[in-house]
């Protein structure tokens, strides 16, 4: 039976913010057409109101929709929203620990999970064990490219090189987009922190820099890395050498923009010296076979694997079997509501097709 003719996949969008968002308006932009045809949103919700239609949400309409009255937003509702023919789709779109936390529970039940936050597979182990073992319990999928590198084609890449052979020997790469921004623009004169309050501005940031600075993101995407290439790790095997000093990530948010200048002369005695090597700053996460696990700021050289790039580019070097002296290199956009939205959509068909085989 083809995928065309199968039944749509239910789905339930948990998220409306911008890459809820994101996925709403390409979702919108797919009536009518066969690709709209294979998925179904029949609930939408965010952390205080729900909307559903067993017969699908009004795409078009999402204005006048959230405007209406809607019910409170519960994640119990969402196995009842999804009951109905076809397979059945959770999309999470959330940074939300708590909606994290349900993932084992409706994959346990036969629901596929889809998700672009780190918190499920890039945090506890015992967290990601669970995932794994509700996905063989209820045989369903675990959609988790929009994790890391905002849909690049990273994880898949590692597995389909796995799935016929090859081991994994190293990755290495830049995993922050924000972190990536910020130091293909900085350059040595103008203050560090000037290019933190940009970045942030433009929201490539989080609200709070520190979030970016710190290296907890990139330590989430390379955990996801790591397990999927076949090192299990805990959070605390991997070594994170942050940028913030321990007097600015003590002070309170509403005290960080007047701070933020204690970066500068470090950041600055920092570059002077790769410069003085014709060397380039990129903020590096790294894996070795043996799992030994780092992140943290380095000077590479002009020529390095991950010295290019630009703006937000993610970059990330593969090691193996049959790349052992030159990398297969991945690089592209690791930011923005737009990418992600289009890795999550990726995951959500390719789990309806396969259902339909």
């Amino acid at each position: 039976m083809s995928a065309a003719v199968s039944p749509p996949a239910r789905v339930a969008l948990l998220g409306t913010g911008t890459v809820g968002s994101a996925v709403w308006a390409r979702l919108a932009g797919w009536h009518g057409t066969p690709l709209g045809q294979r998925l179904r949103l029949v609930h939408a919700a965010n952390s205080r109101l729900a909307w559903g239609n067993p017969d699908g949400l009004p795409l078009g309409t999402r204005d006048s929709l959230f405007q209406q009255a809607a019910q409170p937003g519960t994640l119990e509702a969402v196995d009842a929203a999804l009951a109905g023919d076809g397979p059945r789709i959770v999309l999470d779109a959330t940074a939300s620990a708590v909606v994290a936390d349900r993932h084992p529970h409706w994959l346990a039940r036969g629901i596929h999970v889809v998700t672009a936050c780190k918190l499920g597979q890039g945090t506890a182990l015992a967290r990601w064990q669970a995932i794994q073992s509700a996905r063989a319990a209820g045989q369903a999928a675990y959609g988790d490219s929009a994790t890391v590198g905002a849909g690049l084609p990273l994880l898949r890449t590692l597995r389909a090189l796995q799935a016929g052979g090859d081991r994994i020997h190293a990755i290495a790469g830049v995993l922050s987009g924000s972190l990536a921004w910020l130091f293909n623009h900085y350059d040595g004169m103008q203050p560090f922190s000037g290019f933190v309050r940009q970045a942030r501005d433009a929201g490539y940031t989080e609200p709070d820099p520190r979030e970016d600075l710190s290296g907890e993101d990139v330590r989430r995407k390379l955990l996801i890395l790591a397990r999927a290439a076949g090192q299990v790790l805990e959070q605390d095997e991997v070594q994170v050498a942050s940028l913030v000093p321990d007097a600015l990530a003590a002070l309170p948010r509403d005290a960080l923009d007047a701070a933020l200048p204690e970066l500068d002369a470090p950041l600055r005695e920092r570059f002077a010296e790769a410069y003085k090597r014709g060397e380039k700053l990129r903020f590096v996460a790294r894996l070795q076979a043996g799992g030994v696990a780092t992140v943290g700021l380095e000077s590479l050289p002009a020529g390095h694997a991950l010295a290019g790039g630009g703006g937000t580019d993610n970059r990330v070097a593969i090691w193996s079997d049959r790349y052992p002296e030159q990398p297969l290199v991945i690089q592209g956009p690791g930011a923005g509501a737009g990418v992600t939205a289009a890795g999550l959509l990726d995951d959500a068909l390719a789990i309806q097709a396969a259902a339909a085989q």
